[in-house]
């Protein structure tokens, strides 16, 4: 197996390129790209299957990464993340600095602060977001495991980053949306 500072130089690479990269993310096994690169976008959802107007979400490394991308971050925010038990993806108003076909029709998107080593080094060395979904065509389960992923997956991706994924209860992130003005909605536990 290939250690971390060689499987991120060959990542950066490829998402350096547009390309579809299929990563452990702190949650699932993720499809991604760069989340500032509308053409990468597009091929990721042309991959899935998925409707363009179904959303995405990107991963930041940090919080000061996610100050970068949101025109403002309010403060129950910061709150939330620091006392979750779990990954939590936040649906952010007024989105920054990332492709326009990532960004909802309301202006908004979803955005989680990884806490994966992996994760979190990639982020911050490509210092862009990237995209994050599941591993799967659209509409069909999400995989839990590398080798539930199908083959069309496998061989849609231009790179499978060559770690095991950390989280041995792999299920998806918690989703919450925050307003402007600080209205908290949780949309999945």
């Amino acid at each position: 197996m290939a250690d971390h500072k060689d499987e991120i130089e060959k990542t950066i690479a490829i998402l350096k390129k547009g390309g579809i990269i299929l990563y452990p993310t702190d949650t699932v096994w993720g499809l991604g790209c760069d989340a500032t690169n509308a053409e990468a976008i597009d091929k990721l959802n042309r991959l899935k299957n998925r409707s363009e107007e179904k959303s995405l979400i990107c991963l930041v490394s940090d919080f000061k990464m996610l100050g970068q991308y949101v025109e403002e971050v309010p403060e129950v925010a910061y709150d939330i993340l620091k006392y979750a038990t779990k990954a939590t993806t936040i649906i952010y108003d007024k989105p920054l600095r990332v492709a326009e076909n990532i960004i909802r029709e309301d202006n908004t998107l979803g955005i989680r602060v990884v806490r994966d080593p992996f994760c979190g080094k990639l982020i911050r060395r490509f210092k862009r977001p990237i995209v994050s979904t599941s591993a799967n065509i659209s509409n069909q389960p999400t995989p839990k495991h590398l080798k539930e992923i199908s083959q069309e997956i496998l061989e849609g991706v231009d790179y499978v980053v060559n770690l095991p994924l950390p989280n041995k209860n792999a299920k998806p992130s918690s989703i919450i949306k925050i307003g402007s003005d600080s209205t908290v909605k949780i949309i999945r536990k």
